[in-house]
């Protein structure tokens, strides 16, 4: 805890808005999407997505195959207390589905569905997308896909799978994801795996997302390693979130902004 502090005191310190940025790119991102401040309809359907898992008082047993919890002790878990503690927040799913609509992603990949929350953010930031979200807790997930349904998200393909098997059995050198949403295991080793393992799968335009990139020493280490690949351009870090951009006519830059 106290390490996350320090680093959040060390962003704020660091942190700018977009009045400090002179790229064009993510200057337009963030005054046309981060800080669009325009109620969306579609912010209704998130908000009673999230008010009806909090009001889901029933306990499920979780496969944890990340970094752990800092919260739980225990793997039997209440399903509103996931929300509470581990859910993204109304803030944050907002934010993404505002990116989702802003780039208009047609193959959307989250590693991590949990509960769905930023599942539906995706799903509803552009319908006509094909979503895969992987996740590696059956009943977790079970849970994921009866809210999808249940909130007419059709766009949706959920997979059972541990992350790093469902990468490897895949053919990543023949696919294209524009936009690929990090969350699923907070250790240096995975993300550094899943990043290697997705970077065949990247066009120009793509656009990646990292979950808690402070939430550990060694998750802002992973952070700079990626930051300072050769195939990355342009980097956002919001304190919650690491966004990663490979736009090759851009200089390379990093950005440390208020969201």
């Amino acid at each position: 805890m106290l390490f996350q502090v320090q680093s959040y005191l060390k962003f704020l310190w660091h942190s700018k808005n977009e009045h400090a940025v002179h790229s064009p790119f993510v200057f337009n991102l963030l005054t046309k999407c981060f800080y669009d401040k325009k109620t969306k309809p579609e912010y209704a359907i998130l908000k009673k997505y999230r008010k009806s898992l909090l009001e889901n008082k029933n306990f499920i047993e979780v496969t944890d195959f990340g970094a752990g919890s800092k919260v739980f002790k225990s793997n039997r878990r209440q399903i509103s207390k996931i929300v509470q503690t581990a859910g993204i927040s109304v803030k944050r799913a907002e934010l993404l589905f505002r990116v989702t609509r802003y780039f208009q992603p047609t193959a959307v990949l989250e590693i991590g569905t949990s509960l769905g929350l930023a599942t539906s953010a995706l799903a509803l930031g552009n319908p006509e997308a094909k979503v895969i979200t992987i996740e590696g807790c059956p009943n977790t997930a079970g849970i994921a896909q009866k809210q999808l349904n249940e909130f007419d998200c059709k766009n949706v393909e959920n997979v059972i799978s541990e992350f790093e098997s469902f990468l490897v059995s895949e053919n990543l050198n023949s696919k294209i994801y524009n936009l690929i949403y990090f969350d699923g295991n907070h250790s240096k080793k995975a993300t550094l795996a899943y990043f290697e393992l997705l970077l065949p799968t990247i066009n120009n335009d793509s656009v990646w997302i990292f979950d808690d990139i402070h939430w550990s020493e060694e998750m802002e280490e992973a952070w700079e390693i990626i930051k300072n690949h050769s195939m990355v351009k342009v980097t956002i870090d919001t304190f919650q979130w690491g966004f990663v951009f490979f736009r090759r006519e851009q200089e390379k830059e990093h950005f440390i902004i208020r969201a």
